[in-house]
């Protein structure tokens, strides 16, 4: 039986530490569904369709998908047929939250673990809302991001 894993988040960009996570859990799992939420109280930087773009790009490895994920992380998961959450911890600000959160999912779909993966340790600090923020006032996010999104983080902001 093939082991699916989905792995949720914004995206926006992916990071090197989204493509850490993304590899490593490619390590356990024979398909990794990369779930790029959609909050309609937010306003993305990247469309939906750059952003599934830009993983494809960063990691191209045909057992990786994307999808959109518009309703609850625990009922997408069952829908998909996935037996893992993926989730990365930076600090140790991030677990409290993603405790609560793994908690809930329990409650809602007992029969998916919630795997917590730490990235590499160069990249405990990136988050895609930093990685924007320098790139917006011209900041150097080489070392954070792929070539490819370097250069749509360029475009986006005209730098």
């Amino acid at each position: 039986m093939k082991r699916v894993a989905v792995y949720p988040g914004s995206f926006d960009p992916i990071t090197k530490g989204h493509e850490d996570l993304i590899h490593r859990s490619l390590q356990f799992e024979d398909q990794l569904i990369v779930a790029v939420a959609v909050n309609v109280s937010k306003q993305p930087l990247f469309s939906q369709q750059e952003r599934d773009t830009k993983i494809k790009q960063c990691v191209p490895d045909k057992r990786l998908e994307m999808r959109s994920i518009e309703r609850l992380l625990a009922e997408f998961a069952k829908k998909v047929g996935a037996s893992v959450i993926i989730r990365g911890l930076r600090a140790v600000s991030d677990f409290e939250y993603e405790f609560q959160m793994a908690l809930m999912n329990r409650n809602l779909a007992p029969k998916i673990e919630t795997v917590f993966l730490v990235p590499a340790f160069d990249l405990t600090f990136v988050s895609s809302s930093l990685v924007r923020e320098v790139a917006r006032f011209g900041g150097d996010v080489s070392p954070l991001v792929d070539p490819t999104v370097q250069q749509a983080l360029k475009r986006k902001f005209g730098k």
